[in-house]
């Protein structure tokens, strides 16, 4: 039993450090998000409203994206992590896109959907980088050069023929549902098979870890993920030690 539990914390341990070390993903807040503080309160409107027309006129939703870092992840694993927890685009169409700039780590990308590849392909994208964003970046203006990345990106959509436009639905990411009553039964299970491993109260920290450590990897908010850590250990305190058998 000694020996399954140190394996079952080195797997832990394994598990849990890369994923700390994963930036936390940004909330969808809007079509511009900037954690950096890059851009002006004027700035961000205007890109908002253009953003806005062109999701009122073609459906499609593209949404700007600036932080810091990307961390230990590249850009691409990055964008591609953030683009498939906010699911910019119509369903079914996919026709979204997201321009991601790292601005310490002088990176950026646009990431894209399926349904906008055809006009967004990977090398109109590149050009778009190399000649319309990275040289206004390259003289200190970050407004400009994505204000330039961003009209060049809609000149093209604008000409691509893609389904009428629904009433708009824009939301705010909210990872708040992950307290439904199947993650419960997830976190009772996962919590019985810990705590007959690492006893009562590690089996029940170590459930509260992990649920945690998800959410955040996946809302992005450490607020919210202390939440559901918390709940989740409680719960596996609680339930944890629930005999289901005959």
């Amino acid at each position: 039993m000694a020996a399954a539990r140190v394996i079952l914390l080195a797997f832990l341990l394994g598990f849990l450090g890369p994923a700390w070390a994963e930036v936390a993903l940004p909330q969808l807040t809007g079509r511009v998000v900037d954690q950096t503080g890059t851009l002006s309160s004027g700035d961000i409107a205007s890109l908002n409203d253009k953003l806005k027309d062109l999701e009122t006129r073609k459906g499609s939703q593209v949404a700007v994206l600036i932080v810091p870092t990307t961390g230990e992840e590249t850009i691409e694993q990055f964008s591609i992590r953030v683009a498939e927890a906010w699911k910019i685009g119509r369903k079914r169409i996919d026709d979204g896109a997201l321009l991601v700039v790292a601005k310490n780590d002088r990176h950026l990308r646009i990431e894209v959907g399926y349904g906008l590849e055809g006009v967004l392909s990977d090398v109109i994208t590149h050009r778009i980088i190399d000649e319309d964003i990275t040289p206004k970046f390259k003289a200190g203006d970050y407004a400009g050069g994505i204000s330039a990345g961003v009209d060049r990106m809609i000149g093209l959509i604008n000409g691509e023929q893609l389904p009428a436009p629904e009433p708009e639905h824009w939301q705010s990411s909210n990872f708040l549902d992950f307290a439904n009553p199947v993650a419960i039964f997830f976190v009772i299970i996962v919590a019985g098979v810990l705590r007959g491993i690492l006893g009562r109260l590690l089996g029940s920290a170590a459930t509260g870890g992990i649920a945690g450590v998800f959410v955040w990897m996946m809302a992005g908010s450490l607020a919210t993920a202390m939440v559901i850590g918390l709940f989740a250990f409680f719960a596996a305190l609680i339930f944890g030690g629930l005999n289901f058998g005959g």
